[in-house]
């Protein structure tokens, strides 16, 4: 059901983006993905938010420094994927990510990203006007930029089993902003919501996309 597009960002760079819509949609969101690119996992996350009533675009934050990047959950995926978004200034991926909120052309838009995305999520509703809510699930670099204060709703999720974000670094985050939504998943580690990992935990995913979508459509209601 979804099909490629071509946004522009302010500087003049062109990227491609997936984009998933059924119908009249009455909600807007931005997909960002993980550090494996807008792979068969992040499009199967668009179908499942357009069946819900979204229309969603996931960019290709990848295409700054390589274009058509769909990496393997594996060692290799993980390194390549790190050495690909190292080369990319936040600054500019940020505006690709402010280019595909516009490219849904409404008043209200939501994001919501994974990993990587989970984190660029939180950035976006700290450093950006553009969004009306903003969802992040295990964004591993949160913690660093905590201090900042978002300009929507914000809603957390973490796995508690997740090895890659300490405790501590959720207990910052809590301590920072006692007013956001965060959820922390028993049993769940890093990745919990993606059924092409080995770390997928059914009964976590259920709950943090059921909480998502309850969060996204009454802070987006039109």
């Amino acid at each position: 059901m979804g099909q490629i597009r071509t946004l522009q960002a302010a500087d003049g760079h062109h990227f491609s983006a997936w984009e998933t819509e059924r119908g009249a949609a009455p909600y807007a969101l931005v997909v960002l993905p993980e550090i494996f690119g807008v792979n068969h996992h992040i499009r199967t996350v668009c179908e499942r938010f357009a069946q819900a009533g979204f229309h969603a675009i996931a960019p290709a934050l990848f295409d700054r420094a390589e274009r058509g990047v769909e990496l393997a959950y594996s060692t290799e995926g993980v390194q390549k994927g790190l050495a690909l978004r190292a080369r990319i200034p936040l600054a500019q991926t940020l505006l690709d990510v402010q280019a595909t909120a516009r490219a849904l052309n409404v008043r209200k838009v939501g994001v919501i990203g994974y990993c990587w995305g989970g984190t660029l999520a939180w950035n976006a509703a700290c450093r950006t006007h553009d969004f009306a809510a903003a969802v992040s699930w295990y964004g591993g670099g949160i913690a660093a930029h905590c201090t900042e204060t978002p300009h929507c709703p914000v809603q957390l999720h973490f796995g508690e089993r997740d090895t890659s974000i300490p405790h501590t670094d959720i207990a910052a985050i809590r301590a920072a902003h006692p007013e956001i939504e965060l959820y922390v998943y028993d049993d769940a580690g890093h990745g919990f919501g993606c059924q092409e990992r080995a770390s997928y935990n059914a009964k976590a995913f259920e709950e943090a996309q059921e909480r998502s979508i309850a969060f996204l459509k009454s802070t987006l209601n039109p």
